[in-house]
C-alpha cells in the first residue's frame, strides 16, 4: 500500500517522496487515516515505527484543507502537540516544516532552556501548529503570551513519558485552556494503567491502535549482556568500540555526573565522546547531538530523560553502561537501534551491583539473556554487591549481617542463575529472595520519607508512578521511578 492510497493531499505526498518514503509503516497505515476522519485516537507504538508521520502527515492534511478562523484579526494556533523533553519537540517540529514544504502553514516550538523573548516574538506572527514542552508553555500562559483558545487538534506524544516525569498537573492545566470541542491524539509507547486513566479522561469515543507488544523490545534488536567487575566498565567499553572499531554508539548511565565523568574518561581513551542531559545547555545538547548524527562524534553519553524521543537513522549500536533500576526504561533504551526494520545491537555491560536490575529485566521480556564474559575481563570471585546509590537513595548491597562475607552465601536467585552459593554468574542456588539478596530498606525508612523531587521542584509522587511512598522492594518503591534521575 502507498501513502497515496491513504487518500493524503498532493503536497504532502510529493513532501514524502522528497525525505524517500514509499511505502507507509504499520501505525501510519493505521493511524492516518483514524486522524483524516477527524476521530479521537489512543496510538501504542514503539519508537522508531514512523508514529510522528503517523499524526504530522493528516494533521497537515486536516489543516490545509480549510482555513482558519481568524480570532481578533489573527490566525490562531490550531494544532498543539505536546512533548516531554526538548529534542523530542524539536524532532517533531521539524517533521512538521519537512513534511509541511509545499503548504502555506507555519509552526514553531516552544521549551525551556532557552531565552523565551524569541519565542515571544514569533508569538505576535501566525502559528498554525505549535509544538511545545508542558512546562515552557505554562510559561507562555503565565506571561499571557499564547492564546490556545483556537485549538482544533491535541496531541500527547510520548504520554507515558511525560507521566513518568511528573508532568500530569501541567497536563491537565493546559487542557483546561483549550476549547471542548477538539481532536485528541495519544501516542504512548506502553500502556500503562496510568495512561489509561488519563485516556479515559481526555478521549471521546477512540479508536485503539496498537502495533507492538506491550513492552516489547525491537525484534531487529540483538541483545547481549557482558558480565564485568565495576571498576573495569570504562576499561571494557573502550576496548569494544576500538575493536569493532564501533561509530555512532549511544551509551545510557543512570545519572548526569556518571555521563559526564564517562564522557571525559572517553575522551582520555582517544574516543570522541559528549555528554546529553538536562544539566547541558540547550546549546550544548543541540551541537552534541548533530556532531553525533553527522558522525563527528564517536559516542554519545546519555541519561535516560535526555535520551527519550532522540531520532538517530540507523544507529547501529547501544550501549547500557549501567543498567536501569526500572525495567521499562531497559525497552526505551535499546529501542534507540533497530528502528524502522534496520538491525542493530544492544549491549548490556553488567557488574555484580545490578544483578537484581538484569532479573527484573528479564522478568519483563519474559526471557533469560545470555551472559558472556570477554577474556582478559574475568569476573573477581571475591567481588560482593555493593549498594547503587542514586540521589538521596541506596539501591541494593548485602544486608548488614552478610557485610564482610562473601556474595550469595545466603541465597540466590532462583530460576535465572544471576548469583549463587559461589557468588558468581550462571550458578543456581537454594531460594533466597527474589533478588537474589534480602530487601534492604530505603534511607528514611521504609520508603515512607520525602519523595525525590520531579520537573520544577514538584515532588514525583505527585503524578501517576510517582516515588518515595509504598512498599519497598530492594530498597526502591514498587512504583518509584524517580522524576528526579538524571535527565
Amino acid at each position: 500500500m502507498t501513502f497515496a492510497s491513504l487518500g493524503l493531499a498532493e503536497p504532502l505526498l510529493r513532501a514524502v517522496g522528497d525525505r524517500g518514503y514509499s511505502e507507509p509503516t504499520p501505525i501510519q497505515l493505521q493511524a492516518i487515516p483514524v486522524v483524516l476522519e477527524g476521530g479521537d485516537l489512543l496510538a501504542g507504538a514503539q519508537t522508531g515505527t514512523g508514529k510522528t508521520a503517523g499524526f504530522v502527515l493528516p494533521i497537515l492534511d486536516r489543516l490545509s484543507a480549510r482555513p482558519a478562523t481568524r480570532q481578533n484579526g489573527k490566525a490562531p494556533i490550531r494544532a498543539l502537540i505536546l512533548t516531554p523533553t526538548r529534542e523530542l519537540a524539536a524532532q517533531v517540529e521539524e517533521s512538521v516544516r519537512a513534511y509541511g514544504k509545499y503548504l502555506p502553514l507555519k509552526s514553531m516550538t516552544m521549551f525551556g532552556g532557552v531565552n523565551i523573548n524569541p519565542q515571544i516574538t514569533q508569538l505576535r506572527g501566525r502559528v498554525d501548529i505549535l509544538v511545545a514542552t508542558p512546562g515552557r508553555l505554562l510559561d507562555h500562559v503565565q506571561q499571557r503570551t499564547v492564546d490556545l483558545s483556537g485549538v482544533e487538534i491535541l496531541v500527547l506524544d510520548e504520554a507515558d513519558r511525560m507521566l513518568d516525569m511528573g508532568f500530569i498537573r501541567d497536563i491537565r492545566r493546559i487542557l483546561a485552556l483549550l476549547p471542548k470541542q477538539r481532536q485528541n491524539l495519544l501516542f504512548s509507547a506502553t500502556f500503562s494503567d496510568e495512561i489509561r486513566l488519563l485516556a479515559d479522561g481526555l478521549l471521546n469515543a477512540p479508536k485503539s491502535i496498537e502495533v507492538a507488544r506491550r513492552n516489547a523490545p525491537a525484534e531487529a534488536v540483538a541483545q547481549r549482556v557482558m558480565l564485568v567487575d565495576r571498576g573495569r566498565k570504562r576499561e571494557l567499553l573502550s576496548k569494544l568500540i576500538k575493536t569493532h572499531n564501533w561509530f555512532q554508539v549511544l551509551v545510557f548511565t543512570r545519572t548526569k555526573h556518571g555521563a559526564n565523568r564517562l564522557a571525559e574518561q572517553l575522551d582520555k581513551d582517544g574516543i570522541t565522546a559528549l555528554a546529553i542531559h538536562g544539566n547541558k545547555s540547550q546549546g550544548a545538547r543541540t551541537r552534541a547531538l548533530s556532531e553525533f548524527k553527522s558522525g563527528d562524534l564517536q559516542v554519545l553519553v546519555a541519561t535516560d530523560i535526555a535520551a527519550r524521543g532522540l531520532d538517530i537513522v540507523d544507529l547501529p549500536h547501544v550501549v547500557n553502561y549501567e543498567l536501569p533500576n526500572v525495567s521499562e526504561d531497559y525497552i526505551h533504551r535499546i529501542g534507540r537501534t533497530g528502528r524502522a526494520g534496520a538491525s542493530g545491537e544492544a549491549v548490556s555491560l553488567v557488574c555484580i551491583d545490578e544483578y537484581r536490575f538484569l532479573a527484573d529485566i528479564e522478568r519483563l521480556l519474559k526471557r533469560k539473556l545470555e551472559r558472556e564474559i570477554v577474556p582478559g575481563f574475568e569476573l573477581d570471585p571475591n567481588d560482593r554487591p555493593e549498594p547503587i546509590v542514586m540521589g538521596r537513595r541506596s539501591i541494593g548491597g548485602p544486608p548488614a549481617q552478610q557485610r564482610g562475607g562473601r556474595p550469595g552465601n545466603h541465597g540466590s536467585h532462583a530460576g535465572h542463575g544471576v548469583h549463587g552459593t559461589t557468588g558468581q554468574p550462571g550458578h543456581s542456588s537454594r531460594s533466597g529472595t527474589s533478588h537474589g539478596q534480602p530487601a534492604r530498606p530505603a534511607r528514611g525508612g521504609n520508603g515512607a520519607g520525602p519523595g525525590p523531587r520531579g520537573p520544577g521542584g514538584m515532588p514525583a509522587s505527585r503524578g501517576p508512578g510517582g516515588g518515595g511512598h509504598g512498599p519497598v522492594r530492594g530498597g526502591v518503591t514498587n512504583r518509584g521511578r524517580s522524576a528526579g534521575r538524571g535527565r
